[in-house]
């Protein structure tokens, strides 16, 4: 049975005049694979795809690597790798640069002669940068798994919680749901906290007043989702108010006018320039988003220094903030699919001014 992932990076392979590729990245493994197994590699040449991994999986691998030869790898990988090299006279073999620590590349170098290894990034990553039906569908449940945590978080919070209590209901809320894990490490930001776009839950005790930030996902068959939403618990500062409103009507502005053929560059403006317009120009340093996809961060990118073009099949991350040290923070996020007439959502929950009672 011919993979189709498979016939797409050979393409990507010829183009760049690449003979053979050793796969070392889990998350490009299972992409190409389907195999969900902790241990393996895999080998892709223009006539062969293979998956290597040990005694472990060998049930387990077959069942789930449609069109790989599955072989079961000696002690050493690069002795199994070696011999298939040399069964099709291979003598280059391109590695994932941006994966292969320098301590591996001299291991691998040294034990594969005399075939050269070269260095290559992003071949399986330009793959994942567009999304099949199936692999949407994953992502919608992701999505829609986080607006239902987001949902059910808002029943919970109290004053007098610590950020880790509330984290803690996420996480288990999401596992019980069929969730593997959360996507990242969950940020509940409370009080100044909120001014700090990573502030991770801490211990710190949610008090009255403030605003409180959740930035989270789940990470659900395989896929990530990334949601943000930032609420008050009792009447915060008017000021953060204030800041709340141009992060909604930056967000909202973004997700109206974004539109597959703009660079990273021209998305990342639609927020940037309604945020600086109001006088918050410095207090916004993040890029406005990021791919979406297996890892929470992928490509492309929707960052002043981008020139990414938006092509239909991606899913990005819209997600401008408002930081302001000492007093809080607003930041709001929605996952989209680009698609060829504009934009699909995929996270829906609310994002009017929520404002729950002390």
């Amino acid at each position: 049975m011919s993979n189709k992932r498979v016939l797409k990076l050979r393409e990507a392979m010829q183009n760049k005049s690449v003979k053979a590729l050793f796969v070392t990245s889990s998350i490009n493994r299972r992409y190409l694979t389907g195999f969900t197994g902790s241990s393996g590699y895999v080998l892709i040449t223009m006539d062969a795809a293979y998956l290597l991994t040990d005694f472990r999986y060998m049930t387990q691998a077959p069942q789930q690597a449609q069109g790989f030869t599955v072989v079961e790898h000696g002690q050493r990988v690069t002795d199994t790798i070696k011999e298939l090299l040399s069964s099709s006279n291979i003598t280059e073999l391109a590695f994932e640069q941006e994966d292969v620590s320098f301590s591996a590349y001299t291991t691998f170098a040294q034990q594969l002669k005399p075939v050269e290894l070269l260095p290559v990034a992003g071949l399986v990553e330009q793959l994942r940068m567009f999304k099949d039906e199936e692999e949407l569908k994953v992502m919608q449940r992701a999505a829609d798994l986080a607006d239902e945590t987001f949902q059910h978080i808002l029943g919970f919070v109290k004053k007098g919680m610590t950020e880790r209590e509330v984290d803690l209901e996420m996480e288990f809320f999401m596992r019980r749901k069929g969730a593997t894990s959360s996507s990242f490490d969950t940020i509940v930001a409370s009080g100044e906290r909120s001014s700090m776009p990573h502030g991770v839950a801490s211990e710190r005790v949610i008090q009255g007043n403030e605003l409180i930030t959740f930035d989270f996902g789940a990470l659900l068959d395989g896929y990530c989702s990334d949601l943000t939403r930032t609420i008050a618990l009792g009447q915060p500062d008017p000021k953060l108010k204030e800041i709340y409103d141009i992060v909604l009507e930056a967000q909202l502005h973004t997700l109206e006018h974004i539109k597959p053929g703009m660079t990273g560059r021209e998305a990342d403006a639609l927020a940037r320039d309604i945020i600086t317009k109001y006088g918050y120009g410095e207090h916004f340093g993040h890029s406005t988003g990021h791919g979406l996809g297996m890892e929470v961060h992928e490509m492309p990118r929707l960052s002043k220094l981008s020139d990414d073009v938006l092509k239909p099949g991606m899913v990005v991350t819209v997600e401008p903030g408002i930081y302001l040290p000492g007093l809080g923070g607003v930041r709001i996020e929605d996952d989209i699919v680009i698609t060829d007439t504009g934009i699909a959502i995929l996270t829906h929950s609310s994002k009017d001014f929520t404002v729950l009672p002390v």
